[in-house]
């Protein structure tokens, strides 16, 4: 391959938001007062979350399959994802009159894997995960003379994706800081491009998963290193080995890549959801959980890209109650009392004075640990906050209970 023809440059994102004109959606930025206090300066979110399919990946991928040849797109086209990049590509697939056919990983999220189809294409549950799914759409594109549309290593899916940085440049123009969420590279090497072309002084910061965190050990070895496990709640960027195409970009254009935990994470979607009133994924709010975890460390005004919002429900339930409890807002205790008529409703009458509400109790007498006289009472409270649980337990402690974390 030629290098030129592989190389993303400024010049090449903005040929592609031509080509993607009256295609994707320029996305709003929404302005975070609760995160500007936090960060000390103003702070936009980019909201991707509400592009067409939900995520960023239309982009690119619409621009990946509209550069192909009339009988390459005859040819049809398939990809693998976990879900957005899967959308993606079957809804570009449809607007340019040709069939798709994706690999999904077994355990995808029934949402996307239904709104896959409902754009048109064939989805094919195979693997436990992305590498996996990866292996049998290359094998079909081999089998079947089909054309592999990559999620993230090809420099048409990059200058798609950079697009966004030139909307962030255009709506932020003083930008100090934007924050990317990170899995295989393709958007954080595409906004990297864009911004730092435009705004030099601009800091990039990609973020990644702990549990997918490829990128720092594969800029150390300077070249894209695949982890021996990825594993994250956050499955739009749960990539165990960064892409060639974006690598030399990021290692060029990024000024820091962080990693943020599973509890941060599901905290930051709860922000979001609660500040905000924005739905986003988990993957999608890496860089509000970054913020949130560290907030000295970003030189405002920030532009946080919300990268998608397609979280399954029943994923968002379990997700929110992760981030309540890792917020201290949800607190789960086992306390002992006296096996005697009216001991559980004063130890409900306590908790309800001291500002608690009660999600879920369970009494129990059957216990081979458990003193003659006495019940197990397992507790699911709503709390206030840190603070708060502290003086809970306290509260409970003084007034003659044994308590402990259930």
């Amino acid at each position: 391959m030629e290098d030129a023809g592989w190389r993303v440059d400024l010049t090449r994102v903005r040929d592609a938001r031509d080509r993607l004109a009256g295609v994707v959606r320029r996305t709003p930025v929404a302005h975070s007062r609760a995160l500007e206090q936090l960060v000390g300066g103003p702070v936009w979110l980019k909201c991707e979350n509400l592009q067409r399919t939900g995520s960023f990946k239309i982009r690119g991928a619409y621009l990946r399959i509209l550069c192909l040849s009339e009988h390459e797109r005859a040819q049809g086209v398939v990809a693998a994802s976990a879900g957005n990049h899967a959308q993606g590509v079957a809804l570009a697939a449809s607007l340019l009159g040709c069939t798709a056919t994706v690999f999904m990983p077994e355990g995808a999220a029934l949402p996307k894997v239904q709104a896959t189809r409902g754009y048109g294409a064939d989805v094919r549950l195979v693997g436990a995960d992305l590498e996996e799914s990866l292996a049998a759409a290359s094998g079909f594109a081999d089998a079947s003379g089909a054309v592999l549309i990559h999620p993230f290593d090809h420099p048409d899916i990059v200058a798609g994706q950079g697009t966004v940085g030139l909307e962030i440049v255009e709506q932020v123009p003083d930008a100090g800081t934007v924050i990317v969420p990170t899995g295989g590279g393709g958007l954080l090497a595409g906004v990297a491009v864009a911004v730092k072309s435009l705004v030099p002084d601009a800091r990039i910061v990609g973020v990644q998963a702990e549990g997918a965190a490829a990128w720092p050990a594969s800029l150390l070895a300077g070249k894209p290193v695949e982890l021996p496990e990825c594993q994250t709640i956050a499955d739009g960027i749960a990539v165990a080995r960064p892409g060639v195409v974006p690598f030399d970009l990021v290692a060029e254009y990024v000024d820091e890549i962080l990693a943020v935990g599973e509890d941060a994470m599901s905290q930051a979607l709860l922000h979001c959801l609660e500040r905000a009133k924005l739905v986003v994924e988990p993957a999608g709010a890496a860089g509000v959980a970054a913020m949130l975890t560290t907030p000295g460390r970003f030189t405002p005004p920030v532009v946080c890209v919300l990268s998608g919002g397609n979280v399954d429900p029943l994923q968002l339930v379990h997700v929110t109650q992760h981030g309540l409890a890792a917020a201290s807002r949800y607190l789960s205790l086992r306390v002992r009392i006296a096996d005697r008529p009216g001991a559980l409703a004063g130890l409900l009458t306590l908790i309800g004075s001291l500002g608690a509400n009660v999600v879920d109790v369970a009494h129990s007498r059957v216990s081979g640990a458990l003193p003659f006289g006495d019940v197990d009472v397992a507790l699911s409270l709503e709390t206030r906050g840190e603070k708060h649980c502290t003086e809970l337990v306290e509260a409970l402690g003084a007034a003659g209970h044994a308590v402990e974390p259930a």
